[in-house]
């Protein structure tokens, strides 16, 4: 394991140049989804594994084309997993579950202490099921399945921005709402920790707080952020989140935002997201109807003022007199919904108006390029059985500061 020598890391935007970025291929994890399990897991269908992996592949492509470092979830955890003090933290935290009881508990930690780095690595993401982990004394084990997991698969893995999200120069570990995906940020928790790389980097939040994901979480420009308040992250993690992005003094204003508690609108960035310093692609009936509240500090603690339209409020906050808002739909509620559903508004800035999208969303596509926002199109049929698209997938790691950066427009 080397500390080699990385871009300086820290995030002020969403559309600042974009240097380096963590992702997750998908692999062995999605091939334990069926029809029994695919809801609970949070998938919408049963994606064909190898297209995926294409589908990811491309992905990674296209932003190693634009000079983008990816750094892969799996391969930067098995690389901590050759420490011990890493192995033993993963390995008490998988093996304290309560459904597993004392003595499958027990059998479980010393079956994953035996295991060489990668193959470690590959159970903690992949899971493990009664029939791979082999005879126990536990009576909760000879009442499972063959089919059963000892140890669950992580099939979200590949949604990197939810389980942390960088704010200026430090890292937030989430605290993920759903079930099926709170053990990603024990790992994604272990990199943050145990990694050179990132060893140093101060952190602002854990696992064990306030429900609070990255996909709610927008820098809409330096010092200020968007955190949608819905079916993932809750009022008390913004509130939280706010206090300690203030104490560091690294962001001036916090927008919350109210979204509806529901599959179709889990993240604010399924709902909306930046394309440019003051250009955002947007739902369109959502344009009129977001409201926010404004939270800034007041000396030792907040204030909080609203709620107002969410683009009045976010426009004041950036220091512009309005946001130019392109649409998905607009009037054609059809198409609106079907693209909103289809990811067509969580899209991934590169630069300032260059942006990556699924390339199914051909009408919010066309949008943004007459729009001059030059658009990155990649597949995603299979990718987006899992309720994502670019911006889902990726967790930004260093961005140019937006200061810096200046917008390629086209004539």
């Amino acid at each position: 394991m080397s500390a080699d020598v990385a871009p300086a890391y820290g995030v002020d935007s969403e559309v600042g140049r974009l240097r380096s970025v963590m992702l997750h291929r998908p692999g062995g994890e999605l091939r334990r989804l069926t029809p029994r399990n695919n809801g609970a897991l949070l998938f919408d269908g049963i994606p064909w594994v190898e297209r995926a992996q294409e589908e990811h592949d491309r992905f990674a492509g296209v932003l190693l084309e634009h000079g983008v470092e990816v750094l892969y979830l799996g391969a930067l955890l098995r690389e901590c997993l050759e420490l011990d003090e890493a192995r033993e933290a993963v390995t008490v935290g998988v093996a304290a579950d309560p459904r597993l009881g004392q003595a499958l508990g027990r059998e479980v930690a010393a079956f994953l202490s035996s295991l060489e780095p990668e193959r470690l690595a590959a159970v903690l993401i992949e899971g493990l099921t009664k029939e791979e982990f082999g005879p126990s004394s536990s009576l909760r084990h000879r009442m499972m399945r063959s089919t059963d997991f000892v140890i669950d698969p992580l099939p979200n893995t590949m949604f990197t921005r939810d389980s942390s999200v960088w704010i200026g120069d430090a890292v937030a570990v989430t605290s993920l709402a759903m079930p099926a995906r709170r053990r990603e940020t024990a790992l994604t928790g272990i990199i943050y920790h145990h990694h050179p790389r990132f060893s140093d980097v101060p952190k602002l939040y854990d696992p064990s707080l306030e429900h609070l994901e990255g996909g709610d979480v927008l820098a809409l420009a330096p010092g200020v952020l968007a955190v949608g308040v819905g079916e993932r992250t809750t009022p008390a993690g913004v509130e939280r989140l706010a206090r300690k992005v203030f104490e560091r003094g690294t962001i001036e204003t916090v927008l919350a935002v109210p979204i509806a508690q529901r599959r179709a609108t889990m993240h604010l960035d399924t709902v909306c997201t930046m394309v440019d310093r003051d250009r955002m692609v947007i739902y369109a009936p959502a344009a009129q109807r977001l409201e926010s509240y404004t939270i800034t500090p007041d000396g030792d603690r907040i204030a909080i003022e609203g709620p107002r339209r969410f683009l009045d409020a976010a426009a004041e906050a950036i220091g512009v007199e309005e946001i130019e808002i392109i649409h998905t739909g607009e009037r054609d509620v059809v198409t609106a919904e079907r693209e909103q559903w289809d990811d067509g508004n969580n899209t991934l800035a590169l630069a300032p108006g260059v942006s990556v999208a699924y390339e199914r969303n051909t009408v919010t596509n066309g949008r943004l390029e007459r729009a001059g926002i030059k658009v990155l199109t990649i597949p995603g049929s299979e990718l987006g059985s899992g309720r994502g698209g670019p911006r889902c997938m990726s967790c930004p790691t260093s961005r140019a500061p937006l200061t810096t950066e200046t917008s390629e427009r086209r004539p």
